[in-house]
């Protein structure tokens, strides 16, 4: 009773340290195959094999109740604690090369994420990429904008003289 107290402690732990948590089924992968998918998110994530019922009262008590329906079969939680879109990407990557691996839901930003809206997640571009795309939307706009700062006083000055020439014929 005590270790499964303790399992359910750090589940819970887990659960409300995490970013995102994506909940995978892994029936019929090796044990090297799971260590493969562990080694592909370990930058941004943990893999965490759970008995389903502690994972359901990890969650509950942790005030997540998206899983409730989903945990079926032996499941395997993704507790993301760095770039979210890195991980649904190696997951669904792993799993396009592993069909046995199945991507059943997620819980991300406070909602419940369904199998399809992690593969949406998973199809945005990465942090960096958004990240660089608007730095260049920035610089253009700044660029713009000081173009547009200094075309005023030349097209004044040109103003004035021309107003100046006039005056004087």
């Amino acid at each position: 009773m005590a270790t499964k107290d303790a399992t359910v402690a750090d589940l819970q732990k887990q659960f409300e340290d995490s970013g995102a948590v994506l909940l995978t089924e892994y029936r019929g992968l090796t044990v090297a195959q799971l260590q493969e998918l562990r080694n592909s998110i370990r930058e941004h994530a943990t893999y965490a094999v759970a008995k389903n019922t502690l994972t359901k009262i990890a969650a509950n008590k942790a005030g997540i109740t998206a899983f409730d329906d989903e945990l079926a079969g032996p499941s395997a939680l993704a507790f993301v604690h760095g770039d979210t879109v890195a991980v649904a990407k190696a997951l669904r990557d792993f799993a396009k090369a592993n069909p046995l691996l199945v991507i059943k839901a997620g819980y991300f930003d406070g909602k419940p994420l369904t199998a399809a809206e992690v593969g949406k997640l998973a199809d945005l571009e990465s942090r960096e990429v958004l990240l660089a795309k608007a730095a260049g939307a920035m610089k253009a706009s700044l660029i713009g904008a000081a173009q547009l700062f200094n075309a005023l006083p030349a097209k004044a000055a040109r103003g004035f003289g021309a107003l100046q020439e006039k005056q004087n014929a």
